[in-house]
């Protein structure tokens, strides 16, 4: 590390925050025994109104636990979780856990082609899946059981059957609404054989926990290697980063979803081992969080610029209270300065941008709580976190303070590598235990990060990647087209939309509203380009489509 970079970002830290963290000696499922134990009753998860407490979620878990066993899940299987976020999502995670075994985190609005790359580079053979998706999820390669999720099933009666019937008319309606698909197991049957035996063997600390899929630097999604010890850590510097945290008092609101390295560790396991009350929301609805925040309002909302904004609008438009909302940290991307201020002046409360990466579990930097802030930095490193920044082109060298370089993290959240991987692992990881983000950053002399550009191309659109190539490969099979490329045109809330530019054959007419539709088969809605261009494309002298150029001439329009 050079000399100007040597922690001087310390003296900036809010009050009470440590320079370092205890290295973590405990496993995931030893932070929720730690947890029943310290807060049982209090409500740890609420979902439409509906409580579960701290004593109730252990139960349940050993529940479920037990149901896997049965199913033949053992330590070290993979088990695949399709769920948005509910109260079995919560308790399907830390189940897989308790058995040793390892959660792969996927997102249920995938299609299946989508999710077949997945699955056949993981190799689960339990999946646990929302009932809506669980039929395609069965269909996907080397799944041999599928334990089907009803969502209604954890909502207040009064939210799952919207008219006054008869007892017996409303259980008869709701089992055919909730009829299993085939082939798969009801997440009832699961958990009702008893609960698994205490004396069963545990995880450690150092045992993989999760594999969180990402786009990396390069390349195809590859799947992050999060170990217990990472996502622990990275729990850890959460609650030393906000000193002002009350254990068991908290609100969190899940408006962010598990199945994304952000929601997975903020609202999962910084929210429980800070005793939080829970608030999971299956999607980001403006109506449901501000009817849910009448009646509990957040303390402490992790969540994307335009969540904010949209929430912020709303609660002043209707006079809802959102005052109780002490600390929000925003990531993912960019956080607008507009943002930030209407937020504020609509809570009273903090708001302050981080960044990481999936492969860092995933903060690695953060604003500080505070006086200390800047806004339009990303912040400056977590505890137990150094960072350099570097040539992209020779990544031995060091540049100094303010200049641009890449930035090189290292921590204790840094993840293992790629799972089955380890050509691209030695890419990403360097001697010494550096991780190359592949993002250009300029630190001045506080230690303070501002992100001014990417090496890889992704393309951030509502807190998710969008890889480039993945969306051009569909985009070339509609007849007609001979070549595309797709990039990311800013918008004003700090997010990116989704274009495509296509090349054609000699005299072909393509209906760019074909183009779009064609995308809407294979990829999830947030994947679909807004708008599809038909022009010429770019390219170097050995024939490589040139997408920044494509970018720049589609921004300067």
């Amino acid at each position: 590390m050079t000399a100007e970079l040597e922690h001087t970002w310390v003296a900036h830290y809010a009050k009470g925050v440590p320079a370092e963290i205890d290295p973590p000696t405990e496993s995931l499922v030893d932070l929720l025994d730690t947890a029943v134990a310290t807060h049982g009753p209090r409500p740890a998860l609420e979902f439409f109104g509906a409580e579960v407490t701290y004593t109730e979620l252990g139960r349940r878990v050993g529940l479920a636990a037990e149901g896997l066993r049965r199913l033949g899940v053992e330590a070290g299987d993979r088990v695949a979780l399709v769920l948005p976020n509910c109260p079995d999502h919560i308790v399907a995670f830390h189940a897989v856990l308790r058995l040793g075994a390892v959660v792969v985190e996927h997102n249920p609005l995938y299609t299946p082609t989508e999710m077949a790359h997945q699955f056949g580079d993981h190799g689960a053979r339990v999946a646990i899946a929302w009932d809506r998706v669980a039929g395609a999820v069965a269909g996907l390669p080397g799944v041999e059981h599928v334990v089907a999720v009803d969502l209604t099933a954890s909502m207040p009666w009064t939210k799952r059957i919207a008219l006054r019937l008869p007892v017996r008319r409303a259980r008869e309606l709701r089992a055919q609404l909730t009829a299993p698909a085939p082939g798969t197991t009801p997440w009832a049957d699961l958990v009702a054989h008893g609960s698994l035996d205490p004396e069963a063997p545990r995880p450690v600390v150092t045992d993989l926990a999760a594999i969180q899929y990402t786009s990396g630097t390069t390349g195809h999604p590859k799947g992050a290697m999060l170990s217990h010890r990472n996502l622990m850590a990275n729990a850890a510097q959460g609650r030393a980063w906000v000193p002002g945290m009350r254990p068991g008092r908290e609100v969190v609101y899940a408006v962010l979803p598990m199945f994304h390295a952000y929601g997975l560790t903020l609202c999962l396991t910084f929210a429980m081992s800070a005793g939080a009350r829970l608030v999971l929301f299956p999607r980001f609805d403006v109506d449901l969080v501000l009817t849910a925040a009448e009646k509990h309002p957040p303390t402490f909302l992790p969540a994307v610029p335009p969540i904010y904004e949209r929430l912020a609008r709303a609660a002043r438009d209707r006079g809802i209270d959102l005052t109780a909302t002490r600390f929000a940290i925003s990531g993912a991307m960019a956080l607008p300065r507009e943002t930030l201020e209407l937020w504020e002046e609509v809570t009273g409360g903090l708001l302050v941008e981080g960044y990481g990466l999936t492969e860092t579990s995933p903060i690695v930097i953060g604003n500080p709580i505070g006086s200390e802030r800047r806004p339009g930095a990303v912040g400056v490193p977590f505890p137990s976190t150094d960072i350099r920044v570097v040539d992209p082109d020779d990544p031995t060298r060091d540049r100094p303070a303010g200049e641009r370089g890449e930035l090189l993290v290292r921590g204790p959240q840094v993840f293992a590598g790629y799972w089955d991987k380890p050509e691209e692992t030695a890419v990403a990881l360097l001697d010494g235990g550096w991780f190359r983000t592949g993002d250009i950053v300029v630190v001045d002399a506080d230690g303070f990060v501002s992100v001014v550009d990417r090496i890889k191309e992704l393309i951030v659109t509502g807190g998710f990647n969008v890889m480039p190539s993945e969306v051009e490969a569909v985009v070339r099979t509609v007849p007609g087209v001979t070549d595309a490329a797709v990039v990311g045109l800013p918008r004003s809330d700090g997010s990116e939309d989704v274009v495509a530019v296509v090349t054609t054959e000699p005299g072909a007419d393509v209906d760019v509203e074909v183009v779009r539709a064609r995308c809407r088969t294979d990829l999830a809605a947030y994947k679909v380009p807004r708008r599809v261009v038909v022009d010429e494309l770019p390219r170097s002298q050995i024939g490589k489509v040139l997408r920044k150029q494509v970018r720049q001439s589609l921004t300067e329009e």
